[in-house]
């Protein structure tokens, strides 16, 4: 009884300090409206993410997403939360942002010249498809 009662306490012990080793986590944000509430709204829940994840000692991995309307987050002289992008990529290495090449061509086309991203931006093919990659790769997904 004493012995399987030790083992118990052993696994509830080595359980619990599982949890106590910084563990990383993944996530991914959906911008998709021209509205810089939602912009403002995606940035807020990345930054409150981190400090939580940095206040427990784990590390947090985030992917803000924009396509469609959205995409006006990362493009250059039209953003209106470019400063505070520019802010956070250069405080933090783990926040990426992500641009739609289909909405980026679209876009480019319609105005008859190349839109020119943010300098945090990275294009990516489909806003959608990598959202889709995104969580097939373990990423929670959040939309502000």
């Amino acid at each position: 009884m004493i012995k399987s009662l030790a083992l118990s306490a052993a696994l509830c012990l080595s359980a619990l300090s599982a949890f106590a080793v910084g563990v990383t986590h993944y996530v991914a944000i959906h911008v998709d409206e021209n509205d810089p509430q939602v912009m403002n709204m995606a940035l807020n829940n990345a930054a409150n993410t981190r400090s939580y994840y940095e206040s427990v000692g784990d590390e947090v991995i985030i992917e803000i997403v924009a396509y469609g309307p959205g995409l006006n987050m990362l493009v250059k002289g039209k953003s209106p939360v470019a400063d505070r992008i520019a802010t956070m990529s250069l405080e933090d290495e783990n926040i990426s942002f992500a641009a739609c090449g289909n909405t980026h061509r679209n876009m480019s086309k319609k105005a008859g010249k190349d839109v020119v991203m943010l300098s945090e931006a990275v294009m990516v093919p489909s806003g959608v498809v990598r959202l889709i990659e995104l969580q097939e790769n373990g990423y929670a997904y959040v939309r502000p």
